[in-house]
Order: C-alpha cells, then sequence, then structure tokens
C-alpha cells in the first residue's frame, strides 16, 4: 500500500508529465506541418491520454484507500474545528 507522501509524489509526477507531453504535442504540430504523415503529434496526445488515465486512477486510489482527503476532513480545517464559535 501506498503512503500518502509517496502518493502524493506519484501525482505530481504524473501531473508533470501531462504538462510536459501536452507541450511536446505542440511543438510536434508545429514542426510537422509540412511533414505529410507524421504521427509525432498523434503519438503524444496517446500519451498525454495515458498519463492522464492514469492521474485519475491514482487520485480515486488515494481517495478510496483515505490517503487523500477533500472536504472538512482536510488537513487545513482542523484550525477551524478546533476554535470555538462567538455567539
Amino acid at each position: 500500500m501506498l503512503t500518502g507522501s509517496s502518493l502524493k509524489i506519484i501525482i505530481v509526477v504524473l501531473l508533470i508529465g501531462v504538462v510536459i507531453s501536452l507541450f511536446s504535442g505542440l511543438i510536434f504540430l508545429f514542426k510537422d506541418t509540412d511533414r505529410v504523415g507524421s504521427k509525432r503529434t498523434l503519438y503524444a496526445l496517446g500519451v498525454r491520454v495515458t498519463l492522464a488515465t492514469a492521474l485519475v486512477l491514482t487520485i480515486f486510489y488515494g481517495f478510496y484507500t483515505g490517503e487523500l482527503r477533500m472536504g472538512v476532513n482536510a488537513p487545513w480545517h482542523g484550525a477551524t474545528n478546533s476554535a470555538t464559535p462567538v455567539p
């Protein structure tokens, strides 16, 4: 089972990979306008879709196992829950 910190590192690496693939696809799109039959843009799209799918699955895994939290269980809500309300 993955720990919370290793899960967050995997999420950041996948997100960086998606962004790099996005920009490489843009570069290939501009460079390959003269080449007929070049599939580098298509391959960059495939890599980006694969990385984005892995990213979404990793985030769902983190929520399912409880390693990632959202809403009132988030760490930054701890300070607001401990304070007493002012009438």
